[in-house]
């Protein structure tokens, strides 16, 4: 009794094996992926008048992000594709921070009673300055840099 096998021309499983896993780890490098300064302020400069300076989201710049008419007093209004939350903590004082908690990375999606929230484990940071209202992050919310002329709110 004998039997023929043919030649198996399809991928060998480690091929295929070794192909998924390649594509799983570039997937996991780009979520991981950051700002490339390390994010410890040293390139900070100072602000225009009615501004926040600092190294933060990943949004375009020059582009209008907003009126001032846009975002309330006491509150602010999340800008997801251009990585950025703008406050008014007090009527004509913007401010901008990174739209991504610095617990896990999660994207904050609300402004509400002078903080700004995070939902994947409660954190939530103060409107003014970026700090921590409650944990579990431990670390400031990153200021981005904006710029107010008259109505108009632009990325720095």
């Amino acid at each position: 009794m004998t039997t023929s096998e043919e030649p198996f021309s399809g991928p060998r499983r480690r091929t295929v094996v070794a192909t998924i896993g390649g594509a799983g780890l570039a997937a996991a490098l780009t979520a991981c992926g950051g700002d490339s300064d390390g994010g410890d302020g040293a390139n900070d400069s100072p602000a225009p008048a009615g501004a926040q300076a600092s190294g933060g989201g990943d949004g375009a710049t020059g582009a209008v992000l907003a009126r001032t008419a846009d975002i309330p007093v006491g509150g602010g209004k999340i800008f997801k594709d251009e990585g950025v939350v703008v406050t008014q903590p007090t009527k004509g004082q913007f401010k901008a921070f990174s739209n991504l908690c610095t617990h896990k990375q999660c994207p904050v999606t609300s402004v509400e009673g002078g903080t700004i929230n995070c939902p994947c484990h409660g954190s939530k940071f103060s409107i003014a300055d970026g700090s921590v209202e409650q944990k579990p992050a431990t670390s400031p919310l990153p200021a981005a840099e904006i710029t107010v002329d008259g109505d108009s709110i632009t990325l720095a």
